[in-house]
């Protein structure tokens, strides 16, 4: 914590550019309420609901590894403040036009900027701070910020709707993301990344392949990609699963249900926060392995909570273990990769990222409805366990304290400023 105050204090931008994620994480937090309730009063469908969330999923799908391509050969700074606008624009349009077939275009379109912003935004994140020592504390931050909105944002979209309808709600999400662009535009931070000069630039296309061969050419990286996609679907089964659990299970309301939540958003910020102090690849490596081992431990405790009291503590564990798994895996990737190459691996772990969501989300129904909430909440838990184990026997000879091959020095290199 000392670390992301100092940042606070002594980065102006820095200061500047999480005010602006802050108070677009908040709106982005009400909009998905508002989304949902949206999709459920004009449609009332289930399944019309689904295809809206999904929706705003397929573009990180189909094109995150495009998007990091685009972000690593062009203003990062122009990349966020175009995916603004993006969901600004497609927000605004979902008020305006409430047919089903313009409403999933425009969650697509919305689900297009997203995917433009993150591998965006976390490239940019070593050029937010003058020093590089404080870039693990922007990368805590980042992830901090992120789910603080994602934890106030319902509470905030409660206040909304007293005064206003969904519409309403909506508008404030457009409003955060204008304002975020507007405050972005005079930062510096986030330039063209550094390309060889007198030296012809490929297409984006070959740019983008490019990006997917030196990605699977890092083991180590590869391996913490796949593994956090993997520890993701089981985080992404507890989303399934966690109303179930908290009315049929434990026996709370929907506000407990609420509190639930809140206590994993807050596990998660904490998480977070804990990666503020950096460190060496091999400690880094040994503290994202922890963090996908809690998560694991986490969600096994909250499939075999039966007491709501209990379940504030279970939920806080696994939010923990989720919080400290990101933070790390982005601080690995910061120090396995050049900063040519940020955006595109980034933008490949956020399409993993969205497809373990999108096939938890679709298995997670059905699993829900023929084992139960508990059952599916432990089993995934114990997987998580699973990975956990099987991830860090094959890290074992990457990333170590004493690196005697060029691929392994490659993959302990400095955080790039």
């Amino acid at each position: 914590m000392r670390e992301t105050l100092d940042l606070l204090r002594s980065e102006p931008r820095g200061r500047i550019f999480f005010l602006a994620l802050a108070q677009s994480s908040l709106g982005t937090g009400a909009g998905y309420i508002a989304l949902l309730l949206i999709a459920e009063s004009r449609f009332s469908s289930p399944w019309a609901i689904s295809l809206v969330l999904i929706a705003d999923l397929v573009p990180a799908m189909l094109l995150g590894p495009l998007f990091g391509a685009v972000a690593d050969r062009w203003s990062r700074k122009s990349c966020m403040i175009v995916a603004d606008l993006l969901r600004a624009f497609a927000f605004a349009g979902i008020v305006v036009f409430d047919s089903f077939e313009a409403t999933v275009a425009l969650a697509m379109l919305a689900g297009a900027g997203t995917g433009l912003f993150t591998p965006a935004a976390l490239a940019s994140l070593p050029s937010v701070v003058d020093s590089p020592r404080r870039v693990p504390a922007a990368t805590s931050l980042y992830g901090a910020v992120g789910d603080l909105g994602f934890t106030i944002g319902p509470a905030f979209a409660a206040v909304v709707l007293v005064f206003g309808g969904n519409e309403t709600l909506l508008w404030v999400n457009v409003a955060t993301f204008a304002l975020s662009g507007a405050i972005l535009v005079p930062l510096r931070f986030g330039a063209v990344p550094a390309h060889p000069p007198d030296t012809p630039r490929p297409s984006l296309l070959a740019e983008t392949r490019d990006g997917l061969r030196a990605t699977a050419g890092m083991p180590a990286v590869r391996l913490v990609l796949l593994a956090s996609s993997a520890a993701l679907f089981c985080a992404g089964l507890l989303n399934i699963a966690e109303l179930f659990l908290a009315t049929d299970v434990i026996g709370t309301s929907q506000a407990g249900f609420g509190v639930l939540v809140a206590f994993f958003g807050l596990g998660f910020i904490a998480g977070s926060l804990s990666g503020a102090k950096g460190g060496s690849p091999p400690t880094l490596k040994r503290r994202y392995l922890i963090g996908v081992a809690v998560l694991g431990a986490g969600l096994v405790a909250i499939g075999l909570t039966g007491n709501l009291y209990v379940g504030f503590a279970t939920f806080a564990l696994g939010g923990f273990g989720n919080g400290q798994l990101l933070v790390y895996e982005r601080l690995l990737i910061q120090a396995a990769c050049p900063d040519e190459l940020f955006g595109r691996v980034f933008g490949i772990k956020d399409a993993l990222t969205a497809w373990a969501f999108a096939i938890a989300f679709l298995v997670g129904g059905a699993a829900v409805s023929t084992a139960g909430p508990a059952a599916v909440i432990t089993a995934a838990g114990a997987l998580c366990l699973v990975i956990a184990w099987v991830v860090a026997l094959a890290l074992r000879g990457h990333w170590g304290p004493t690196p005697d091959s060029g691929e392994a020095a490659r993959d302990a290199g400095a955080v790039s400023a």
